[in-house]
């Protein structure tokens, strides 16, 4: 009898076990479909976006040296362009990025306006190019010309991709059940810092010619 006893006793808490796993199972289900994963998810996209900029705002450095030294060898006189491009390709280089930018409003700007500042640089120096035209038809310069065209639309889709990223990420973290979900599963999510876009950038330098 006091076997038969313990055993019920065994079999309802196992039964009422097994319940609650059911429950903490469909739970989490529900809350999958409801979308707590969604915060992590939307993380990892802005880190991708982010990848992705600092691609091609590399790609777009590493053809200035050879973009400078073949228009110097048309247009010697027009140094101080030269120069101004130069300059501040190497303040892009000689920035210091923090691996926590995009969570830091204060590089991200730093790091934007040393980009800017290029763009605004190789503006100029492409307009001088106008008055060259032995330079215009030089094909290691078409070459160049191609391939910066090709990069200054890939950092502007990047830059836009990355705002968008950006976006939906912050909007998820300060709106319900967003806000729910991140103070109770992920404290650590933080709203992420983003390009301001000031209307001169928003689209890339002309490069054609």
């Amino acid at each position: 009898m006091v076997y038969s006893g313990f055993a019920l006793i065994i079999r309802h808490v196992m039964r009422k076990t097994y319940r609650h796993f059911i429950f903490l199972l469909l739970a989490a289900v529900v809350l999958t479909g409801c979308g707590i994963n969604t915060i992590p998810a939307l993380d990892e996209e802005v880190n991708a976006a982010w990848s992705q900029v600092q691609n091609q705002y590399k790609r777009r450095a590493d053809l200035i040296p050879n973009l400078v030294e073949t228009v110097k060898g048309y247009a010697k006189q027009e140094k101080e362009v030269l120069i101004q491009v130069v300059e501040a390709r190497s303040r892009v280089a000689q920035m210091q990025v923090p691996k926590d930018i995009i969570n830091n409003p204060g590089a991200l700007q730093q790091f934007q306006r040393n980009q800017d500042a290029l763009s605004s640089a190789l503006s100029r120096l492409l307009v001088v190019v106008e008055r060259y035209p032995d330079l215009k038809s030089n094909q290691n310069f078409l070459a160049l010309q191609s391939q910066l065209e090709g990069t200054e639309n890939r950092i502007a889709v990047a830059r836009r991709d990355y705002i968008e990223a950006v976006k939906r990420y912050n909007t998820e973290l300060r709106t319900i059940p967003g806000r729910w979900y991140a103070a109770l599963l992920y404290p650590d999510a933080k709203v992420k810092a983003n390009f301001s876009q000031p209307e001169s950038v928003q689209e890339a330098p002309p490069v054609k010619f």
